[in-house]
């Protein structure tokens, strides 16, 4: 699957509306973004039942301000709606790989009850 590119007006209903979904921040004019980009693209075609998601902060500063995105590359992933998932700098492919089957792998009861849990502490 190739990558798509999300605006601030669709980022909500793709990470709702997906299973598995892997958003990386990144800028034109950032280095780093521009060594992750190829790796991911390829990454991305690998695994069809995920959606590989790119904001560019430049053009979407709202929706990196409201993800609190400070350095870039930021790869975010979520899985049923719940952020899962946050690493800034770049990945190589196999550790990429891994945390996509990780993610896979997450037993999603038990992160909403740890959720709950943190939330009730926090009362």
């Amino acid at each position: 699957m190739a990558t798509t590119d999300l605006t601030f007006k669709e980022f909500g209903s793709t990470i709702e509306g997906n299973e598995i979904v892997l958003v990386d921040f990144w800028a034109a004019w950032c280095g780093p973004c521009r060594m992750f980009s190829p790796i991911y693209e390829k990454v991305s075609e690998k695994y069809p039942d995920v959606v590989f998601g790119k904001v560019d902060t430049e053009a979407e500063q709202q929706l990196a301000a409201a993800a609190q995105i400070s350095s870039i590359p930021t790869l975010m992933a979520f899985r049923q709606g719940i952020a899962v998932f946050r690493h800034s700098g770049v990945l190589q492919a196999e550790a990429l790989e891994d945390v996509i089957e990780q993610i896979k792998g997450l037993d999603m009861d038990d992160v909403r009850r740890q959720i709950d849990e943190a939330e009730q502490q926090q009362k």
